[in-house]
Formats: structure tokens, sequence, C-alpha cells
């Protein structure tokens, strides 16, 4: 049996490409960037053959370096941006127009007239998602309202919608499979999580014609098989998930209250509510984890972002010249013993969940004489660590479920002195991997629980290794204080920005 799985890892910035075997070890990597396009301010854009020829690259690259033969490869795993959408011609796979990017406003006015119509909660109520130009729903219609000739060609049959890992899958199989799973379709604002298919209700309201969107299959399972002349053999296409679903798997996190978080740029915080969706009340969204097949439930999770969390430490690099090198920020804030007093709210760009406050800024308070570039280092890590509590607080609150541990990937995550604030400002146990490419490594799981590389997820969770365990260390009452201090800083960050209501 073939004990390799190659997981392509698409994202936003850049595509890479990971071949593990089947103990979960990575076995050779490739990485490759691709331009970002901004037409106009707040719009974002993809080549969507820039990003098919980036991962096909790096795809090549691993295997080449990895010296395993194309034969061995039991499987491709896709995992994802996700959101971004992708529409295409299904006679030649020509895009109409390029990948409009996750990140793109140009919708928001379309989502303003979805919230006046009065549709904000019926959608949450379908989707688990807030109205907001984030999704893919609104910029599908966008393309079939502003694309010469895209609406008639959708009614017609000839156009093909898809997030990125439908885009994938369609060129890998030559256009055999047009295809996602309920990750990415949750994420659309067109999947109704309940009834878990598309929604004639919110087709109708956008517009879409129905037969322009993938058929759902399960997250873990074959549903193609890459052309052979792209790689020398069919390779089974076995496994999708969209990046965050992916890395909540990758870190095994298969039981009901298991959560994961990944440091990166921001924060992404998942957790596993099990087979029955829970709305949110306090800010997150609620979203399809996985589905392994059909003879089991569909998975599903709360999930919640901080907007900014390594972005701070890049602000205290360039923005205020504290740090040469972002890894500078560990041994200058383990200088001192604490902030001294110092508390720093990073809303450089507004805050996300569970506040949702677009007006709220960055905000220093606790200043004395006394305070120096090393506890201002230091508040940093805490609010990183303040804000995955805001959203942890909220998760359980909404679930009733209480998190035992928290698992933890991303860059910051190597930072040993933000997990152990981490784990005493959450008062429970961190821990962290030693296979920290979670997201690929989920992808790559998925696929191989489809094919036999590993028969069961009890055998999947022999392949996640602990790198390090961080326990608390902070009294219950210190924990509590410093929390109310947070919050206290956080309302004074609030609305700072807000227009004069006069």
């Amino acid at each position: 049996m073939a004990g390799y799985i190659l997981a392509l890892d698409q994202g936003t910035t850049s595509s890479r490409s990971i071949l593990f075997d089947e103990s979960g070890r990575a076995v050779s990597a490739a990485q490759e960037e691709f331009p970002q396009i901004y037409p106009r301010p707040g719009w974002v854009e993809h080549d969507p053959e820039a990003i098919w020829a980036s991962q096909v690259n790096t795809a090549h690259r691993a295997l080449e370096a990895s010296g395993v033969a194309v034969q061995d490869v039991a499987a491709i795993g896709i995992t994802n941006q996700r959101e971004t959408t992708v529409l295409w011609d299904r006679a030649t796979g020509q895009p109409v127009y390029n990948a409009i990017v996750w990140q793109c406003r140009r919708t928001a006015p379309m989502c303003d007239a979805l919230r006046a119509e009065g549709l904000a909660d019926p959608i949450r109520q379908r989707t688990g998602l807030v109205v907001d130009a984030y999704f893919s729903g609104t910029k599908l219609a966008w393309l079939l309202d502003n694309v010469e000739g895209a609406r008639s060609l959708a009614e017609q049959g000839r156009l093909a919608f898809g997030t990125i890992d439908t885009y994938l899958v369609w060129r890998l199989t030559g256009g055999a499979v047009h295809a996602t799973d309920p990750s990415n379709a949750s994420r659309t604002l067109l999947y109704h999580l309940g009834e878990e298919r598309w929604d004639p209700f919110l087709l109708e309201r956008l517009r879409v014609p129905a037969g322009v969107l993938p058929q759902i299959v399960p997250s873990s399972g074959i549903l193609g098989h890459a052309r052979p002349e792209i790689f020398g053999a069919p390779i089974p296409l076995a496994g999708i998930a969209g990046d965050q679903q992916a890395a909540l798997f990758g870190q095994t996190c298969f039981s009901v209250g298991m959560a994961k978080n990944t440091y990166g740029t921001g924060c992404f915080l998942l957790l596993n509510t099990g087979e029955k969706p829970i709305p949110s009340s306090r800010g997150l969204l609620t979203t399809a984890a996985w589905d392994l097949g059909p003879a089991t439930n569909l998975t599903f999770a709360l999930e919640g972002s901080v907007f900014v969390a390594g972005a701070a430490v890049q602000w205290l690099r360039d923005g205020l010249g504290l740090l040469r090198e972002a890894s500078e920020i560990e041994p200058l804030a383990s200088s001192v013993p604490d902030a001294g007093g110092v508390v720093f709210v990073p809303a450089l760009v507004g805050l996300g969940a569970p506040y949702w406050d677009a007006y709220a800024r960055g905000t220093i308070v606790g200043i004395t004489r006394g305070t120096t570039k090393a506890h201002l280092a230091r508040a940093t890590l805490e609010a990183i660590a303040f804000q995955t509590r805001d959203v942890l607080e909220a998760m359980r609150l909404d679930s009733g479920v209480e998190t035992q541990a928290l698992r933890v990937d991303g860059g910051a995550a190597a930072n040993d002195l933000l997990l152990q604030v981490q784990a005493d400002l959450l008062g429970s146990v961190v821990q962290r991997p030693r296979q920290r490419e979670t997201t690929a490594l989920g992808a790559a799981m998925l696929a191989g629980l489809a094919v036999g590389v590993w028969s069961s997820l009890d055998d999947v969770r022999r392949a996640w290794t602990l790198d390090r365990e961080f326990h608390p260390s902070m009294g219950p009452s210190e924990r509590d204080e410093r929390y109310s201090r947070w919050k206290q800083a956080v309302d004074r960050a609030r609305s700072w920005a807000a227009p004069d209501p006069a």
C-alpha cells in the first residue's frame, strides 16, 4: 500500500505543496507566491491561472524533492483559502473574470441592501453567517451582474462557480468533476446548514442559477482522479477542507469541546461542537467543519476571528521601530516579569469577534514614567492572549462547552512566552504539536483516511504528536483581575472613530 499523501495548500498569497508519510511527517515541501491584484481601493483579485500554475509547480517540486515515485502517492488532499470566488466557462475551462478574493469589499453595498431588507437574521438562521462581503454569495452575484454576458451564459448552464477547492478539482480532473465539500459550501452564504444543501431561498434572492453550483461531496472520500498527464499517474483526489477547518482536523480536534487557535497575522479559533449547528448570539460564526462520508453525520464548529495578532508584533517592528526582527519580541518581553500595568488593545483595524466594532482603534493604557519598550512588548503578547480568551469565552457561553485544552499552530506558536501567557490567562492547558503545518496535515489526513493510509480516527490521532504542553501558573484571582482590566481597556478602545451622530 502506497503510504504517501500529497497535500495541496492553496493560500491567499502563495501556494504550497507538502508530501506527508503515514506517520504524519512532512517528507518534502515547496512554496510559490503569486501576484495580488488591486484594481480599486478595497478590491482584491487573483488570476486563477496564476493560482493553478503555482499549485501545480509546487506539487511537482515537492514530489521531485522527496524522491518518492508518483505511484507511491496514495491520494491528494486539498485545502484552500476560503470564500474566494471563481466563475468559469464549462466548455473551455477559462475564467470569465479574475477570482474575487475573500478580502475584497466590493459587495459591501449589496450586503447593506440585504440588511436593509431585514434579511440579516434569516440569513444567519440559514447559513450561520453574518451578512458581509467576506463570503462568496455576493461575490458570485456581482460577477453575474457585472461581467458582460455572464448571467445569460449561467442561465444556459454554460458557466461553473466554485471556491478555490472546486476550481482546483475541476482543473485536476480535466473538467470531469465539479464539486466542493461542506466546509467550503458553508462559507458561501448560499448553503443551508440545517438542511445541508444549497438554499433555494438564498439562490433566488441573490439571483444565482442553481446550475452554476458544484455538487457537495464528503470532505473525506475519493471524488475523482488527477489526470495522468499532470503528475504521471492518475492520483485519487480524496480530501477537501477549507483552511481553518483543515487545521481543526489536522489538530485532531475530533471530540466536542476540542478547540484550536491559529496564530498568524490575526487569530482563527475553531471549537468542535459536534453533530448539531449551534447558533451564536455573541458574534461568532457557525460553520460546517467536515463530513467523513455516508456512515457519519456532519461535524460543526463555532468560529471566531481576531483581526490583529502577529500584525501587532509587526507594528512594533515596522511602525514603532522597537524590534529589528519579529523574533526579538520573546526575549524582550521576557526581560520583565509582567507588563508593568500596561494594557494594549491592538484594534489597529477595528475589533473582530466577539465585538465586531469597525470603529474601535488601537489603545494603550497604564503608561507611566517607568514604562519601557519591554513592557510594551509584553503587553502585546498579552493582548494576543486576551483576545483569544475573549473568543473562547463567547464560545463557552454559546455552546455551554468547557474547553479543557487549546491546541495551537501558526507562526507565533513558536513563541514559548506567548503560549505560557496564553495558558495563564485562560486557566487551561495549551498544546503545541511537533508538526505545525496543521492545515496541510488536515487535508492529508482527510485524504489518507479515505484511501486507507489511516484506517480510523484513532489511527489518525496517532499521527498527531505533542511538542510541548503549557500549564497555567497564575492563580484564579489574579487571572480574573487581569481579565477585568483588559475588558476595561477594550471599553476605552471601542467606538473611538465612530462618526459624530450629529
